[in-house]
């Protein structure tokens, strides 16, 4: 439903953590700020290292980047609000910046689900297929495959921005949360909000379970072809390459998924407890990724040890 320009918020503010005293707002902001450098540094440093190892051009390890990439950049457009908050006590965020900020947490998260679905099918075609891996998944493939995971939330995200634009908003203009997600503002609109809720939750469980349901049956099929192999050691190099990928993907949806099957089945979440956990799964594997990129992977962490030896040998040449 269309409704006109009855806007009367200008602004709103972002509440945080609601039970948080103001006693607490200094250490709060302290580790906040840990957390996005800790975010920043980890999946900067993913960046990096791919790029200047020609060892590490490969498909893997190129949606490895785009990975990282949506990590960096969820964590930049909602950590710096929060942060400025409890450090400077500035709670306001524009009507349209509060927006803005709505399409890019929900445009990154769509965007990284789908990019956990071309990883898993990388592993899946390099497993079950393994000789016709290097035809089948080129950089090539895996650019063209990443870009689109990009493109597609891109346009249907704008569309539910302005869908919730429509909407009147003359209620409370107080955020009980840490950055603005539409689940948040619809709830601060005036009138119904129904066809623009069904619209957006519709596509967000095309967001998360689309991809998820191909990751299961993808991981379940490896699963398969690892059971049929007879060498035990070439069981465990394989299991060995899917463990992180298996890891990042469980850490991304299964706290998801239980928010979403909390709601459904009327399982109330008291708001405190709300706000952390979604802190919890939209900041935590954003600084998980990185370490598990480097330690639990083989040519990242070769690739490390072969640099540190190579500049510990410059530096005794030196000396």
């Amino acid at each position: 439903m269309f409704y006109t320009n009855l806007t009367r918020i200008n602004h709103f503010f972002l509440l945080g953590f609601p039970g948080l005293s103001t006693q607490y707002y200094g250490p709060a902001s302290a580790l906040l700020f840990l957390l996005f450098l800790a975010i920043a540094v980890g999946n900067i440093f993913i960046l990096v290292i791919i790029k200047r190892e020609k060892s590490l051009h490969k498909p893997s390890y190129l949606i490895f980047c785009h990975l990282a990439l949506t990590d960096l950049l969820f964590g930049t457009v909602t950590l710096p609000k929060v942060i400025s908050k409890y450090w400077f006590n500035d709670s306001i965020i524009s009507f349209y910046g509060c927006f803005a900020q709505m399409y890019f947490v929900h445009f990154l998260g769509a965007t990284h689900s789908f990019i956990l679905m071309v990883m898993a099918l990388d592993r899946f075609i390099a497993i079950v297929s393994p000789l016709r891996y290097p035809a089948l998944f080129t950089n090539s493939t895996a650019s063209v495959l990443c870009g689109i995971s990009w493109l597609m939330p891109s346009s249907w995200m704008v569309g539910i921005v302005f869908d919730a634009l429509t909407l009147p908003f003359c209620n409370s203009n107080i955020i009980v949360q840490c950055y603005c997600d539409h689940l948040t503002i619809m709830r601060l609109a005036c009138g119904s909000v129904r066809e623009v809720e069904v619209v957006a939750f519709g596509l967000a469980m095309f967001s998360l379970l689309g991809p998820l349901t191909f990751i299961i049956f993808s991981y379940f099929s490896i699963i398969i072809a690892v059971l049929k192999m007879t060498a035990t050691e070439r069981r465990y190099k394989v299991l060995s390459t899917c463990a992180p990928q298996i890891f990042i993907t469980c850490l991304y949806y299964v706290p998801r998924c239980f928010v979403y099957l909390a709601n459904h089945l009327g399982y109330r979440v008291g708001t405190d407890a709300r706000v952390v956990i979604t802190m919890m799964y939209s900041l935590v594997p954003a600084i998980v990724n990185p370490v598990i990129y480097c330690f639990k992977t083989k040519d990242i962490k070769e690739a490390l040890i072969q640099r540190f030896k190579s500049r510990k040998v410059r530096l005794v040449q030196i000396k």
